[in-house]
């Protein structure tokens, strides 16, 4: 049984995993030179979008609402990255971008957002958490962090599509910044 205090501790995990996956596709970015096109970018959306629910119930505590938003992204982003992999099923098609053990990023997105779809419906198993109630939540440095750690993220891939696309329509296959190109 999830006791209130459990639940944050697993929704500040869950963050902490959101902001590594935000990570490693921004680091890929900039360290492999690798832009991400439009279907990548929905993805980040989609696990900026996934954070909501998690950030909700660390600030106001468990409730099946917040879950239930987490939900409605995992499942956007399952199907932007289902989408994504359809494009590149046929045999012989490299992919987009650089493969991570043997998968591309939306492949592992897809993986990703079917667990958070698997983790947050087992999460809503729980009706303890929602039935004892936390006065006032204490994020604590922990849950404080990974909060602040997502938010950062969100805003420094945002501020990293902004610099790519300007404010047009990002290219299908983007080769160069469009802010930095001459």
């Amino acid at each position: 049984m999830l006791t209130p205090r459990l639940a944050m501790t697993l929704n500040a995990l869950g963050l902490y995993a959101i902001a590594a996956i935000l990570a490693v596709a921004f680091a890929m970015q900039f360290w492999l030179h690798e832009l991400p096109c439009p279907l990548c970018l929905l993805q980040r959306v989609a696990f900026a979008a996934l954070a909501v629910g998690p950030i909700l119930n660390l600030r106001f505590g468990p409730r099946p609402s917040h879950y239930a938003l987490s939900l409605l992204a995992a499942l956007l982003g399952a199907g932007i990255a289902m989408r994504q992999i359809l494009l590149h099923i046929m045999p012989g098609d490299p992919g987009y971008g650089s493969a991570l053990l043997g998968l591309h990023y939306y492949s592992w997105a897809f993986v990703c957002f079917a667990a958070a779809l698997l983790l947050t419906a087992a999460m809503l198993l729980s009706d303890r958490q929602f039935k004892e109630t936390i006065e006032t939540p204490r994020l604590g440095a922990f849950g404080t962090t990974a909060v602040f750690l997502v938010i950062a993220l969100t805003l420094a891939n945002v501020a990293g599509t902004f610099v790519e696309c300007g404010p047009n329509v990002c290219p299908d296959d983007p080769v160069s910044y469009r802010l930095l190109s001459p």
